[in-house]
């Protein structure tokens, strides 16, 4: 069993990390979100699948060219290699939890 507080994972831009392979060995990382509006990533990839489970306010998705907007319960499953980004939109922050198929970050900047 391996047990970690949120604010004592690593925080960079708008999320923690959770990195399997640092926390207890497991086969899954995962970025806890919690943007302002405007904020979000640019368009990247990632090797692995990814799971993203909004839990609160909304976001503008591109995924592989296709924009729409997502919010509070929708679930979005990216497969490996699909181009994606997104932004907040709204006044209010968007929060989700981010689940990537991987013991580490491998992220390619696009």
């Amino acid at each position: 069993m391996h047990r970690v507080r949120q604010e004592d994972l690593p925080h960079r831009g708008s999320s923690h990390w959770f990195e399997g392979a640092v926390h207890g060995d497991t086969g899954i990382s995962s970025f806890l979100f919690n943007g302002q509006p405007g904020s979000g990533p640019g368009p990247h990839r990632h090797p692995y699948d990814e799971i993203q489970f909004i839990r609160e306010g909304r976001g503008l998705y591109d995924v592989n060219g296709e924009v729409f907007e997502a919010g509070a319960g929708d679930i979005l499953v990216i497969k490996a290699g699909e181009v994606h980004s997104y932004k907040v939109i709204g006044d209010a922050n968007l929060v989700q939890v981010d689940v990537h198929l991987s013991p580490r970050f491998v992220q390619e900047n696009l």
